[in-house]
């Protein structure tokens, strides 16, 4: 079964490429012009990875990344885009995305990014355990939920990846570089950026338990405390 990709980009000729070298490698392919196509698609028709433009008509790609990341939390995406700008890479990060690709690019390396992302968000752990206790939560890796007293939290699969990753090593030093060889399967610039990125999120999630906390061990790690 081919993997599908909803290719959302405005510039005619770009889109033509992308959609054709995409199949050229074994994907379908469906290519739509702006972030009001995309959402319009999606409530019929489900794809395992999206690539965005950034500038679009209509709605930009950080607007319809925003809405993904809520209405679609599984779902992997990456930014295809001319913005290089440290700000566009952070905002792209914070909306949830898995890589950010700069034009011009190498469409082989296209290729290999999106096969990293699917490799990572849709490889299967060997056991996983129903509940985990973390303070006043339940973790539930199996769906993905942090539940409370009075709420219940649908995580993402790397945000549940990384909690999961945080529990499995309670009260002890964790190197930067394991977490991201685990869970990025790399250690550069950008996935350092985007662990950081999910860890502020986990923390955020995490703050109504004064007894819990994800240290940071400046130019080390972390160390995930639960008292």
């Amino acid at each position: 079964m081919k993997v599908k990709v909803l290719i959302v980009e405005d510039d005619i000729d770009l889109g033509h490429l992308l959609k054709q070298y995409l199949e050229l490698n074994d994907f379908e392919a469906t290519r739509v012009f702006n972030g009001i196509e995309a959402a319009e698609l999606l409530k019929t028709a489900r794809f395992d990875i999206l690539i965005l433009d950034v500038m679009m008509p209509q709605e930009d790609g950080f607007s319809f990344a925003a809405r993904l990341h809520q209405q679609y939390p599984g779902t992997p995406f990456l930014f295809v885009t001319a913005r290089k700008m440290k700000e566009d890479i952070l905002q792209g990060l914070k909306l949830g995305a898995d890589d950010y690709i700069v034009k011009p690019f190498d469409a082989d390396e296209l290729i290999l990014r999106i096969r990293n992302i699917l490799k990572r968000t849709y490889k299967q752990p060997k056991a996983i355990p129903k509940i985990i206790q973390i303070g006043i939560y339940r973790f539930d890796p199996q769906n993905q939920e942090l539940i409370s007293p009075s709420t219940i939290k649908m995580l993402t699969e790397k945000e549940s990846r990384l909690l999961m990753y945080l529990c499995d090593h309670p009260m002890q030093l964790i190197k930067r570089k394991a977490i991201l060889d685990h869970l990025w399967e790399s250690s550069d610039f950008f996935n350092g950026r985007s662990m950081d990125v999910f860890i502020s999120r986990l923390r955020k999630y995490l703050a109504a338990d004064k007894n819990i906390s994800i240290e940071s061990i400046r130019g080390v790690g972390f160390r995930f405390n639960v008292k």
